[in-house]
C-alpha cells in the first residue's frame, strides 16, 4: 500500500497523540488497511470464484476473501467512526419561505 505513511500521518494529526487509546486504534485501522489490500491482492490472483473439488465433484464457490473483506471494510469504517471525525454538516441560509 503506497499511501500508508500519508494515512498515518493523516490520522495521528487528528488525534489526541498523548491518548494512548487513540493512538491504538490508528494502529488497529492501519493493520486492517494492511490486511484489506492483501485480501484485494488474493482475490485478483483467484478470482471472485474459486473452484472447489470434492471427491469426483468439482463446483464454484464463492472465495472466501470477499466476505473477509467485507468484514474488513465494515471494521475499518466502524474504526473511523469511532475517531468522531464526521463532517460538520454546512447550516443552510433561512430561504423565504422559511421566514413565514
Amino acid at each position: 500500500m503506497k499511501n500508508k505513511k500519508s494515512i498515518e500521518q493523516y490520522l495521528l494529526g487528528q488525534i489526541e497523540k498523548d491518548n494512548p487509546v487513540q493512538v491504538e486504534k490508528v494502529q488497529r485501522y492501519l493493520n486492517l488497511l494492511d490486511i484489506f489490500y492483501k485480501l484485494d491482492k488474493d482475490i485478483k490472483e483467484h478470482g471472485t470464484l474459486v473452484e472447489t473439488k470434492n471427491a469426483s465433484q468439482t463446483f464454484l464457490k464463492p472465495n472466501p476473501a470477499v466476505a473477509e473483506k467485507n468484514k474488513i471494510n465494515s471494521s475499518l469504517l466502524s474504526i473511523e467512526k469511532s475517531f468522531g471525525f464526521e463532517k460538520v454538516e454546512i447550516e443552510e441560509s433561512p430561504t423565504s419561505s422559511g421566514l413565514l
